[in-house]
Formats: structure tokens, C-alpha cells, sequence
């Protein structure tokens, strides 16, 4: 790691109190169980169930599963400011904000030298436009990932599920746009 980049990584979490109430909210409005949100986002009951109450600090794939289940984008559980982990990110939610026809997500990203994740698919129509400023990172639909290093942009449909992996021994920072069609 270069001098100095322990200090652009993200440090504060999202407050799980806050984001539980957001999707039990989210959930009963509209008229879903909990075990059967749980099963179409794919993850536990327990698992949910704990994310509801506030007892369970979410990951990032589970939070995307569970709002892509709930019809919504991520910044309807989660704050501009903490940061969510990942498997392999960090990310932080920098700003939400909507124009006519869309709404769009924009993030900062952080991964690890050497670091790789599945994210699952997001509602249909959905597309991330990448940029990195540091490292290599291979990211897109987990069949047609594309590449790209500092400086370089890559975008994909993310309706379908979509790795990244942080390739060599450098980590990566970059920005990550996404834009949800109405």
C-alpha cells in the first residue's frame, strides 16, 4: 500500500438500526413477509430477520439482494457517508439523486489488492458505469467481465449478476455510477 492510503479507505459503518427500520418499512408497505423477502433476495430468514432489528451489520450483496427484491435502489436503507462492506468492497454512498426517467447512485469504492466478489443481479434495466482511479479492476456480468485501470471507464447492464476483482497487488479505488430506470 502506498503512504497515505490507509487514510482515503472508508472508516464509519452505516447505522443497522436505522437501515433495519428502513427495509422492514420498505417490506411492509409492501404486504411481503419477511420469510418471503427472504427468500427471493436469497438470503436467510435469521440472517434478515437480524438485519430488520438492527442486530446484524449488513453486507453489501445483501443489502443490494434485499433492495433489489423491495423494487428500490440502495439509497432508500442506506445514508450518504457510512461505509458498507462487501466481500471483497468498501463502498460509500457519496450521493442519490433523481432525474426525469431514472435514479442514480454514486459511490466511492475501495478493494483490497487481490480482492474478488459476486454482487447479484439488480432490478432490469439497471447499469454501473466504472471509473478507476488507482489498481486494475475487473468488473461486469459475471460471463463478460470487462477490465480497466487508472483513468479508464467501463459500464455494464447489472441486471444480471456482475463480479469485481481487484487484479496485481495494488488496491483500487474508483467511482461507481448507478443508474435505475423508472
Amino acid at each position: 500500500m502506498k503512504p497515505g492510503a490507509q487514510n482515503s479507505r472508508p472508516t464509519t459503518d452505516p447505522d443497522t438500526s436505522d437501515v433495519g427500520r428502513r427495509i422492514r418499512r420498505l417490506r411492509e408497505e409492501r404486504g411481503i413477509s419477511l420469510s418471503e423477502l427472504a427468500r427471493r433476495a436469497g438470503v436467510g430468514k435469521a440472517t434478515l430477520s437480524g438485519l430488520e432489528n438492527g442486530t446484524r451489520n449488513p453486507t453489501l450483496e445483501t443489502l443490494w439482494a434485499v433492495t433489489a427484491q423491495l423494487g428500490v435502489g440502495l439509497a432508500a436503507v442506506v445514508d450518504t457517508g457510512p461505509v458498507v462492506h462487501g466481500t471483497a468492497v468498501q463502498g460509500v454512498l457519496l450521493q442519490a439523486f433523481e432525474e426525469e426517467g431514472a435514479t442514480y447512485e454514486l459511490y466511492r469504492l475501495f478493494f483490497p489488492a487481490g480482492s474478488a466478489q459476486t454482487s447479484p443481479a439488480h432490478p432490469e434495466g439497471v447499469t454501473e458505469h466504472l471509473t478507476v482511479f488507482a489498481g486494475t479492476l475487473r468488473a461486469g456480468p459475471a460471463d463478460t467481465p470487462l477490465t480497466a485501470g487508472p483513468g479508464e471507464y467501463v459500464t455494464w447492464r447489472s441486471d444480471v449478476p456482475h463480479t469485481y476483482a481487484a487484479l496485481g497487488e495494488h488496491d483500487v479505488h474508483a467511482s461507481l455510477l448507478i443508474r435505475y430506470p423508472r
